[in-house]
């Protein structure tokens, strides 16, 4: 069942936020909510066409750690994150920026953790199943296949620069307030069929079949790095505790986990710097060595590139009273 307007503004209100005019740099059409400065800081734009869609701009913060745990009801959704800090709770995983996330409505509450003072920023859209449902079949036909598999595949991707470019066009839209329906219509109609169209690219290159065996060698080895993120780890040396070929692991690696090795080790050694930058006194430069960077100017665009601030900015934000 969907939410109409006015049940949202009543789920706004109750989360603490105020309506307001937009402010410059938001499109034109929708609702717009301003954080009670009791709470945060911000704006929440929203626009919805009830029982199909809805769109969603974030641009704000929490005053102070805040625990996230709502229902949400069935639906797809796609998200571009510019910024934000924190971890979703069930499964446990960091919330990283500068990645589409997709997410699956209607099955379990959302429950995450925010960091207090780093910005929330980012632009999604919410799909209602009679409406995903008719516009695949409209566009894909004969092919089409179950919506939720291909959402999940997009899931913390940051290489999908069609489905970010057409996110941020519609925050950046400055067109009459009259056109506005259409224009997000269309664009709400593209995203889906986006998606849909990458996974079903995707289905048609993956030839690396996983076996049993190999997932349980591949899992061993995901946790190897969590516990070594530091050391300096070749591909040889991970070949050889995973049994496989170095050209074999490479291809099974990113099968299973969804990104390289590389990528991996990379997110995992910014998680702990964001650990160490939040809750110790340790200098730029020895939390870039404890994560295993030697030098710190390479690990800051790292950082700011996976969470959206420079690591001492970040500092800074996160012990702001």
């Amino acid at each position: 069942m969907s939410r109409d307007k006015e049940d949202y503004k009543e789920l706004f209100k109750a989360s603490n936020f105020i309506p307001c005019k937009s402010p410059e740099g938001f499109p034109p059409g929708g609702d717009c909510f301003t954080f009670n400065p009791e709470f945060g800081e911000g704006y929440y734009w929203y626009y919805e066409v009830p029982g199909q869609y809805n769109i969603k701009i974030h641009d704000f913060s929490f005053c102070k750690d805040e625990v996230l745990d709502f229902e949400i009801p069935e639906c797809l959704s796609v998200t571009w994150y510019d910024s934000i800090s924190g971890e979703e709770l069930n499964p446990y995983r960091s919330l990283n920026c500068n990645v589409i996330k997709s997410f699956l409505g209607g099955y379990e509450p959302y429950r995450a953790l925010i960091h207090r003072n780093i910005p929330i920023r980012s632009i999604g859209i919410e799909y209602r199943p009679d409406f995903f449902h008719q516009v695949l079949k409209d566009n894909f036909g004969s092919i089409y296949d179950d919506p939720r598999s291909a959402f999940k595949s997009i899931d913390e991707t940051a290489d999908f620069p069609e489905m970010k470019k057409l996110l941020w066009e519609i925050w950046k839209y400055d067109g009459a307030r009259s056109s506005a329906a259409l224009y997000y219509d269309g664009k709400v109609r593209e995203a889906l069929a986006l998606v849909f169209e990458r996974h079903r690219k995707l289905n048609e290159k993956a030839k690396t079949s996983i076996s049993p065996a190999d997932e349980e060698l591949l899992k061993s080895l995901g946790l190897y790095i969590n516990d070594h993120y530091a050391d300096r780890i070749t591909i040889q040396s991970l070949s050889k505790i995973a049994c496989m070929g170095t050209t074999k692991l490479k291809s099974t690696f990113k099968v299973y986990y969804g990104m390289t090795i590389a990528d991996y080790m990379q997110k995992v050694r910014i998680d702990h710097a964001e650990h160490l930058l939040a809750f110790t006194d340790l200098p730029i430069s020895e939390v870039a060595k404890a994560v295993g960077y030697t030098s710190s100017g390479h690990f800051a665009e790292l950082f700011s590139s996976s969470k959206g601030l420079l690591p001492l900015a970040y500092r800074k934000a996160f012990r702001c009273k």
